[in-house]
């Protein structure tokens, strides 16, 4: 296995892939499904963990803050790697990071341990989610890529989906407890470690390296400050408070500091001049938007649905599913469409237009509203994401030198997970406010449920006139919450409205452009121009 920096070499042409990366694809399904599933798996195991090991309502909140502040600000940092270095060693690395951070985590005897390897978990889980779409779009040409990235949004949603419950029931096993969520994934991470081992090589490259440490530091600062921030404003400190002036003034300092130095560098870790490139500025905003649509949808359905239609968790569960179901299908049958035609922005526009439409029916919701028009209201929704997600990947692969591969993709992924973070503060910032304003108003406090506000209430035992005004007050936020993401999605389907509409190919090679020094291009390529790229020979064993 090379471990040295890699360099360029004559692009491979393929015409469909071959066994050994199929076998490749099934490594890295695997190792995408336990970086997706590492931070839902333990959410519901969370209030036995803090119990357990003694923490407070800070450390609670740390637990999960750690795991996806290491995961977003790592991502474009491997993004740069993955251009730089041996992407097996890479991923392997990734991968290694993570069982090790799992171990470590369900072994831990205090809350500072379980911290510092959620910490670590992040990192491996980063690396998982920059490496994987670029070690594909290595071994597979744009045009069969379609299909494989329906699988990877297919993967990403069950992993999603299936987290908490499976969570909730291995926190119940005797003896291990929550203990076993963490080393649920590890058996998986390894298994992926030995498939890509077996099928995944790459020939001996060289390339001089030039890591721009400055800016990657001030990268991780800035996304540090400004994600913090964004995650314990108005839970650990308030919104206007010390705290909040010293995180944004710094975040915003060190980002100012980064876009300086990064014009500047040699080799920089985020290029800028990539968002020179039309569509990788256009899939880029767009998965931004896509984050905190996807985001909001998964964590503020299952509260509408408990404290406002009176369900059961399992009755929950199964409610969510459509959402799920629709990513699973959109993804995997648009995948398909790409594939087979090589056209992709009717996909990406319909896609827009669902989620359009299914938010635009969320925003109508009420404690008076039918099952039956929420669930249509998901389906639709979860469509437009399954439409959306992947592809937006694939479309910003194809438009950059192979050269690129890995910080375009890492970009995107970053932006996305950026955009579900902020999203998810932001909005359950509005939800709470909601809440808080309809059960305080004076109807409500006449009803005696002024002091329901504080805390998410058991409704069994609530009197039925607070019962009601609970019911009223989630239905309202609810209502609101998804009323604030139409607009989101409304600049989504504007966003890939306006991307050019250029066939894929089948084969590696050029972009749809001239490749500029200093930055990918879009304009017409002369006929049979090749960028150098990675050549790929998986074995057949």
């Amino acid at each position: 296995m090379n471990t040295g920096p890699e360099s360029p070499t004559a692009p491979q042409t393929q015409a469909a892939p071959a066994k050994g990366v199929i076998m490749t694809v099934y490594g890295l399904l695997l190792g995408m499904f336990v970086a997706v599933l590492a931070p839902t798996v333990v959410t519901v195991a969370l209030p036995g963990i803090v119990t357990e090991l003694g923490g407070s309502q800070s450390a609670y909140t740390w637990i999960v803050t750690a795991e996806l502040l290491a995961m977003t600000v790592s991502v474009p940092l491997w993004g740069k790697f993955a251009d730089l270095y041996d992407k097996k060693w890479l991923l392997q690395a990734s991968l290694a990071l993570f069982v090790l951070g799992s171990l470590v985590a369900g072994f831990a005897g205090s809350i500072g341990m379980l911290i510092v390897s959620r910490v670590a978990q992040g990192i491996g889980a980063g690396g998982l989610t920059a490496m994987v779409p670029v070690v594909m779009a290595v071994i597979v040409p744009p045009r069969e890529r379609g299909k494989y990235m329906g699988l990877f949004g297919a993967v990403f949603t069950v992993g999603t989906i299936l987290g908490p419950p499976l969570g909730g029931a291995l926190a119940e096993v005797p003896g291990i407890g929550w203990r076993l969520c963490f080393f649920f994934g590890a058996p998986f991470a390894v298994l992926s470690m030995v498939v890509l081992q077996r099928t995944f090589h790459l020939p001996a490259m060289r390339r001089e390296v030039h890591i721009d440490y400055l800016g990657a530091a001030l990268i991780v600062i800035a996304a540090s400050a400004l994600l913090i921030w964004c995650s314990l404003a108005g839970d650990a400190f308030a919104w206007r408070s010390a705290w909040t002036a010293v995180l944004v003034t710094g975040g915003v300092v060190a980002l100012a500091l980064a876009v300086l130095v990064e014009t500047r560098s040699p080799e920089p870790v985020l290029p800028l001049s990539l968002f020179r490139n039309r569509t990788v500025a256009l899939t880029t905003l767009a998965s931004l938007l896509v984050g905190i649509m996807m985001f909001g949808g998964s964590v503020f359905v299952p509260p509408y649905l408990q404290l406002a239609q009176g369900l059961s968790p399992g009755e929950t569960g199964l409610l969510s599913l459509p959402m799920a179901l629709g990513i699973v299908a959109a993804s995997t049958v648009a995948g398909r469409f790409i594939t087979a035609t090589g056209r992709w922005k009717a996909v990406l526009v319909t896609g827009g237009i669902l989620a359009c439409v299914g938010t635009g029916m969320l925003a109508l919701v009420d404690e008076g509203s039918g099952l039956v028009w929420f669930t249509a209201a998901i389906t639709l929704l979860g469509l437009g994401v399954g439409a959306l997600m992947q592809n937006l990947v694939l479309i910003a692969q194809s438009s950059v030198d192979m050269r690129q591969l890995g910080v375009a993709t890492s970009t995107l992924s970053f932006f996305r997970s950026l955009g579900g973070s902020v999203g998810v503060t932001v909005l359950g910032a509005v939800f709470a406010r909601r809440v808080q304003a309809v059960i305080g108003s004076p109807a409500a406090d006449s009803a005696g449920g002024g002091d329901a506000g504080g805390t998410i209430p058991d409704l069994g035992d609530l009197p039925e006139p607070v019962r009601a005004v609970v019911e009223q007050a989630y239905a309202i936020a609810t209502g609101d919450i998804f009323a604030v993401t139409v607009p989101v999605a409304v600049l989504i389907l504007v966003t890939v409205a306006l991307l050019k509409n250029r066939p894929l190919v089948s084969h590696f090679g050029a972009p749809p452009g001239p490749q500029r020094p200093g930055g990918p291009g879009e304009s017409p390529a002369a006929p049979g121009a090749a960028v150098p790229g990675p050549q790929h020979r998986p074995s057949e064993g």
